[in-house]
């Protein structure tokens, strides 16, 4: 790459990820009636219990244990580089994900559903506008990792 279109391409993820009111606050990571907070209007974010066409992503499904499900999970996410697991809880987990080159803090939470054997899902940008799709991208990723293992 040249240098002026990297110096161009920093100014530019800098402008549409700079912190702006659209972040999470440590209140939305947690669960409230069984339900994981809903999506900003921004499109920084993906949720299996969101409504809107632009965050909305099928969850997963399990025929494990939950005990046996959770492990699968914590270790799919444990293989991953810049994930870090910061809450654990018996149907639930939250993990911050760290973008490579800025640091940014992207908060993956998970809800495990025994009943229906869904493993609920949203993952949010910290802080920005767009992600250029990570989050989603980073979502599917990890149901290709959890296929055959649930």
């Amino acid at each position: 790459m040249t240098r002026r279109f990297s110096q161009n391409m920093l100014l530019l993820s800098m402008l549409l990820l700079a912190p702006m009111a659209h972040g999470a606050t440590p209140g939305e990571f947690r669960v409230k009636e069984s339900r994981l907070a809903s999506c900003p209007d921004s499109p920084n974010c993906v949720c299996t219990l969101d409504d809107a066409e632009d965050h909305a992503i099928a969850p997963y499904r399990y025929r494990k244990t939950l005990d046996e499900a959770k492990a699968v999970v914590k270790q799919v996410f444990s293989e991953r580089s810049r994930t870090e697991l910061v809450q654990e809880e018996a149907a639930y987990l939250h993990y911050e994900v760290r973008s490579l080159l800025f640091r940014f803090v992207d908060d993956v939470e998970i809800l495990f559903d025994d009943t229906s054997k869904i493993i609920h899902f949203r993952s949010a940008s910290r802080m920005g506008y767009s992600d250029f799709g990570v989050n989603r991208r980073r979502m599917e990723e990890i149901r290709s990792l959890l296929e055959g293992k649930l």
